[in-house]
């Protein structure tokens, strides 16, 4: 489980004259997050990408405790790695190796130590992904879509217990964000994704709408996203970071 306690997130930088200031990124953020799947909607510079980085501590809070399965990111950092994947918004981020195969090889070589064997659970990953046709393809030659499907079976190869998705559809089609979709409601793993599609999040178990860095609705994801689309509307939202 999830944990925010009181969370805040301040970051320092310069006015538009040279001044010193600080802004404030996240505020008051107090939540237990036990679901299954949740996702994070709310505008650009809302706070929704500072708060799935507080998990794996790509990011830590200024004031107030993140705890991940018990663990505090910001001093159990490599403890809470290994209980959390992160898939980025673009797979070409993430993707450092020339094939697939190669690819999910890098993830496992802490796990498996030897060559041979680490090249046949690679391809067992890829397989139980639908995936096996593309282990020795060129990278830059898949789509967009098989990227990041590449991308979250090699954050899976490490069978963490927590999936952090960054919106992973933005650069998606449709077709593509079916199948990811598709493979989301597949997992057993928890599974927070911040999103601007709004179909996606209206799957999951429930949903959190961040607005001016702080969680202003929280519940079941049909009646967040119509108060969401109502806010959008009116034209009505602050932001204070993303």
């Amino acid at each position: 489980m999830i944990e925010y306690r009181q969370v805040g997130v301040e970051v320092d930088g310069y006015d538009i004259d040279g001044n010193a200031m600080t802004t404030r990124i996240l505020r008051d953020v107090d939540l237990s997050l036990p679901q299954r799947r949740i996702a994070v909607i709310g505008a650009n510079g809302s706070g929704k990408s500072t708060l799935l980085k507080l998990v794996n501590g790509l990011m830590k809070a200024t004031t107030g405790q993140v705890l991940v399965e018990g663990l505090d990111p910001a001093r159990e950092g490599r403890a809470v790695r290994r209980r959390v994947g992160h898939v980025f918004t673009d797979p070409n981020a993430q993707l450092v190796m020339a094939t697939p195969l190669e690819e999910i090889e890098l993830s496992l070589r802490a796990s498996v130590r030897n060559r041979a064997e680490r090249r046949t659970r690679a391809l067992e990953v890829l397989a139980s992904h639908d995936l096996g046709y593309v282990a020795n393809r060129s990278v830059h030659a898949l789509s967009g879509g098989e990227r990041q499907l590449v991308a979250l079976a090699s954050v899976l190869a490490v069978e963490p217990s927590i999936i952090i998705a960054d919106e992973p559809t933005t650069l998606l089609d449709l077709r593509n964000r079916i199948i990811l979709g598709r493979a989301f409601e597949a997992l057993d793993q928890q599974l927070v994704c911040s999103t601007h599609d709004l179909e996606l999040a209206a799957r999951m178990d429930r949903a959190l709408l961040v607005d001016g860095g702080r969680v202003v609705d929280d519940g079941e994801p049909s009646g967040v996203i119509a108060r969401y689309r109502e806010q959008m509307a009116g034209c009505g939202s602050t932001r204070a970071g993303r």
